[in-house]
């Protein structure tokens, strides 16, 4: 297993950078282990919701972890708002960095990760194969 740590600047979207790192590094599977750092505005998607909740102006990450392909990336975060209260759910576009997020990737060379799918759940679910077959 091979590591990548990463730092993103003001400004970068956080979802989008991820999916970057993946496809710039012709990785195919990875999961982000940690992930800490600040955001101008969070957008987090809660359990079985169909809206985008905004947690408007500076929040911290808590916490951030999540599973990453070439094509996908499956991204829970917790953060907390300039209030102290906390907010958790699926990262969305539009969560942009505000001074930094240092984040650390693990990259699956061995592996190939896609979203098929799952006719019990209804949604695109992770498929773990081994690289080649």
């Amino acid at each position: 297993m091979d590591h990548l740590p990463l730092r993103l600047n003001p400004g970068e979207d956080l979802r989008a950078a991820l999916q970057s790192a993946a496809r710039e590094h012709h990785q195919r599977a990875a999961f982000v282990v940690a992930g800490i750092g600040s955001l101008v505005d969070a957008r987090l998607r809660l359990a079985a919701a169909e809206d985008v909740l905004l947690v408007p102006g500076p929040s911290e990450i808590l916490t951030l972890s999540g599973s990453l392909g070439m094509d996908h990336a499956h991204l829970h975060m917790s953060v907390a708002d300039a209030q102290g209260r906390v907010w958790g759910g699926h990262v969305m576009a539009g969560c942009c960095v505000r001074t930094t997020a240092e984040l650390l990737i693990a990259w699956l060379p061995d592996w190939d990760f896609a979203r098929e799918p799952d006719a019990a759940t209804g949604y695109l679910e992770l498929v773990v194969r081994p690289r080649g077959t």
